[in-house]
């Protein structure tokens, strides 16, 4: 018979950056709190990462609040301008549809979004929870767990038994978690595929980010630090494989023929990863003693950039939830302090989900009227000032209703 363990007040299954940012956060505001983090990876794997991710203006401010922006800014490049075209692959001009510069800065001196690799923000979350007390289990697993009062049971891979008064799981767009609490998801599959790369390019990209809409799907080229950027390239599941499985020389001219030559001779330095892309929207974010974050409750299209920032709002407002909770001496596993968590983010993702699925449909395609409509529609957006601010305040997280983190305040 395997002998109790003591109760930890949060488990947190998956070791990625909302994993980690929900433990860093709950920690570094209570400290009192006992929490555990389970990652599947081993600790080395994130060293194999050569990705890079943007993040918006609310979520540095989260960081920084958590100590952790200083240690990340000579990491990051701030996105300056972005540019938004729609042509055709073979178009010999695109023009500029949209432009966001300077004057849509949400403050003063405040880029809208930085891009910053992968690693460094990783390693910076775990130096973080490991500072705080954070218990950092690699190279475990959950693989199931009995909702009970006053705590769960929680089985991990190597059979030792934990018990928890909140369950979060935090384990991807695939969740066994999820699955393992018979919460139900809407999906659908897009048969279209992110190719994601880093290349080198002869001239400086001078901060500037741009998205063109191509009938494929939209390719976007994101500023890294130094002359070079990271892409997002998306296109039908059957041409994606087709690139993936070509010779280098092959993908680099498909490559070239998108990105131009604007900033001269480029060359791929990353290596090529491709991921199926589709929506996943988790019916439900909560159930007694357990809630989702980050992909594990809401999986979207990349087309806006969101999808690590819908899970930074996700990890700010369940560590609110459960901090404030845990002040009044209240249950943070309860049902009804739960609810709390799931009313505040469940619409936003579902509002994001929505935009993202509609964009997607609506660019990626070749279809005349819809090409005039969208002409029409940008050179529009482009030419009020209010209706660009808007967008722009949504890519940068500025939100009325943020949790106080987001607006660089403790909990």
């Amino acid at each position: 018979m395997v002998a109790k363990q003591s109760i930890v007040d949060v488990l947190i299954a998956g070791g990625g950056y909302v994993g980690l940012s929900v433990a860093v956060a709950i920690k570094a505001s209570a400290p009192h709190l006992q929490v555990t983090l389970v990652d599947a990876a081993p600790a080395q794997a994130i060293t194999k990462d050569e990705r890079a991710s943007a993040i918006a203006a609310a979520a540095s401010r989260m960081l920084e609040q958590l100590g952790l922006w200083q240690e990340l800014l000579p990491h990051a490049q701030p996105i300056a301008e972005m540019i938004v075209t729609d042509s055709r692959t073979s178009d010999p001009v695109r023009p500029v549809f949209l432009t966001f510069g300077d004057a849509a800065e949400p403050t003063a001196g405040e880029p809208f979004a930085h891009m910053v690799p992968n690693q460094a923000m990783i390693l910076a979350l775990r130096r973080k929870a490991d500072e705080l007390g954070v218990d950092l289990l690699h190279a475990e697993t959950v693989t199931d767990f009995e909702t009970a009062d006053p705590a769960s049971s929680v089985t991990l891979g190597s059979g030792k038994i934990l018990q928890c008064r909140l369950l979060v799981a935090a384990d991807g767009v695939r969740s066994q978690l999820r699955s393992l609490a018979g919460i139900k998801t809407v999906h659908w599959d897009y048969d279209q595929m992110g190719i994601v790369t880093t290349v080198a390019h002869e001239r400086p990209h001078e901060g500037r980010a741009e998205e063109h809409f191509l009938p494929g799907g939209p390719f976007a080229t994101l500023p890294l630090t130094g002359n070079r950027s990271s892409l997002v390239w998306t296109e039908p599941t059957e041409n994606a494989e087709r690139l993936m499985a070509a010779d280098d020389f092959t993908f680099e001219l498909e490559l070239e023929r998108r990105f131009g030559h604007k900033l001269g001779d480029i060359e791929v330095v990353g290596p090529r990863k491709a991921f199926p892309l589709g929506l996943t929207l988790a019916r439900d974010f909560v159930k007694p003693r357990f809630a989702l974050v980050g992909d594990a409750a809401h999986g979207i299209h990349p087309i806006a950039g969101q999808g690590l920032n819908l899970g930074f709002k996700d990890a700010a407002a369940l560590a609110q939830v459960v901090v404030e909770t845990a002040r009044l001496g209240l249950d943070i596993g309860a049902q009804t302090a739960l609810e709390r968590y799931q009313v505040w983010r469940r619409f936003d993702t579902v509002q994001m989900g929505v935009v993202t699925d509609v964009l997607n449909r609506l660019f990626s395609n070749d279809i005349a009227p819809l090409r005039m409509a969208r002409t029409i529609g940008l050179g529009l957006v482009d030419r009020l000032p209010g209706l660009k601010k808007g967008f722009i305040d949504q890519a940068a997280g500025r939100n009325a209703t943020n949790p106080a983190l987001l607006n660089g305040e403790r909990i």
